[in-house]
């Protein structure tokens, strides 16, 4: 989609403050004057594009000042632009961006969810499936309709409007196939087959899946180049170069399409890097939604092969509350070998509370609801006589799912909004409090004033 239309004419005295009706009535269409062509041309297309990525909904196509005003801003959070409503240069240059073709449509909600199930210790709730809603568009007829169009717009996007998308629709079980049944003519099959395994390997290595390729088929997930009109639905159609480069289907559909028109490559700096898409698409299929984190894989915006390609903090936690975790183990900055493992591999409960090194007993504690455990981090093994009881942290509560330990050698524990600190010579809690009032080194005591956060 492309929005011809230059950043000063948004700042012209009576554009900003006008509102125009439009009636498409037997193919004519009527407008107060032909210097407005090229305005209007550009707020149907805006529309357009805020009902495609889901701001705006499509029942019948007509939104009032309030409702579009509130889509830009929702449009502005998740790209991380000032959230003013207004439609500005720098929105209207982020709309012509390469971009997943998924909809946007309640990730704001998801990762609120998703954030604030760090802080209160609870997983995410895991739902009904959700299928991805397929949008139409009539062609080649004129639709009558009203369309209100203005360019100032003030107020922010009310998230509850998207309950539809509460939960997250998830794969029940832990080890799933894959399948390319094609690829782009001018690269190679063994190249194509390295560049997958690869995207795969990076939600493998950081969650309790396992990936293993089905060239023959059936598979669970399945990637595919097309071009134009594919039978996803009109609006689905891939639209040649730039613009939307791929779309995924949630579990368990389990499907990933890729624009065969795009100049893909798989390490070059011109084109689109197949790798980068196909990690994120491989997110899409897995339950994720798009996140608002700068270099997440699940941006919805194109992300450029750079040297950091590992997920981000938000992708790692998205995949985790769905699939669980594993556990790391490096000496200096290099893995060792045989890892990462999955806890109950190693004798643990699974999904503990926290975990956390203890220098008093030079071991790892995990705690989990009223007992705790210590793995010997030599032997990978539980220490003998555990799991205890909690008790043994006399002041400690249960369900803490946070723990770090400051210069000094005391121990700070989190539950939501609340902290404890454990003294390891006095063998108790000495102090106890909120921790983003309380704890000024925390540096959550001031306000944000931008967009700029993550």
């Amino acid at each position: 989609m492309d929005f011809n239309i230059e950043a000063d004419y948004l700042q012209r005295g009576t554009w900003k403050k006008s509102v125009f009706v439009l009636e498409f009535s037997d193919g004519f269409i009527c407008f107060a004057g032909a210097y407005l062509t090229k305005y209007l041309q550009a707020a149907l297309q805006l529309q357009v594009f805020l009902e495609k990525y889901g701001y705006l909904h499509q029942e019948d196509h007509i939104h009032n000042e309030v409702e579009v005003q509130s889509a830009i801003s929702g449009f502005q959070w998740l790209s991380r632009l000032p959230v003013t409503g207004e439609l500005d240069g720098a929105t209207l240059r982020q709309m012509t961006e390469p971009r997943c073709g998924v909809s946007d449509e309640g990730s704001r909600h998801t990762w609120a969810r998703r954030v604030n199930a760090i802080f209160t210790g609870r997983r995410a709730a895991a739902g009904p499936p959700r299928s991805r809603r397929k949008r139409s568009v009539a062609q080649g007829t004129f639709v009558r309709r009203t369309v209100f169009v203005r360019v100032l717009f003030e107020c922010v996007r009310d998230p509850r409007k998207a309950t539809d998308r509460i939960h997250c629709p998830k794969w029940y079980k832990r080890h799933l196939t894959y399948q390319i049944v094609n690829r782009p003519r001018h690269l190679s099959l063994g190249s194509v087959r390295l560049v997958v395994r690869a995207a795969f390997q990076l939600w493998s290595n950081v969650s309790g899946l396992l990936f293993q390729e089905a060239p023959g088929g059936p598979a669970d997930i399945r990637l595919a180049f097309y071009e134009g009109d594919h039978n996803d639905g009109a609006s689905n159609a891939f639209d040649g170069p730039g613009g939307t480069l791929a779309h995924a289907f949630l579990p368990r559909r389990g499907e990933a399409h890729f624009d065969m028109a795009e100049r893909w490559t798989l390490n070059g700096h011109k084109g689109h890097n197949l790798f980068m898409v196909t990690a994120h698409e491989i997110g899409h299929t897995l339950g994720l939604d798009h996140s608002p984190v700068r270099h997440a894989l699940m941006s919805p915006y194109y992300r450029k092969l750079g040297r950091n390609l590992v997920p981000s903090w938000d992708d790692i936690i998205a995949v985790q509350q769905l699939y669980g975790k594993r556990m790391w183990r490096y000496t200096g900055s290099v893995l060792d070998p045989g890892f990462p493992r999955r806890s109950s591999d190693l004798g643990l409960p699974r999904h503990p509370d926290c975990a956390f090194f203890y220098t008093p007993l030079g071991h790892m504690v995990l705690f989990k609801g009223s007992r705790y455990s210590v793995l010997n981090l030599g032997t990978l093994r539980q220490e003998p006589y555990y799991p205890r009881r909690l008790t043994d942290w006399t002041g400690v509560p249960q369900g803490t799912n946070g723990a770090l330990t400051r210069p000094g050698g005391r121990l700070y524990l989190f539950r939501e909004q609340r902290f404890w600190r454990f003294d390891p010579v006095k063998v108790r809690v000495t102090r106890e409090g909120q921790w983003a009032k309380d704890l000024s080194w925390t540096g959550c005591g001031n306000t944000p004033r931008s967009n700029d956060i993550l």
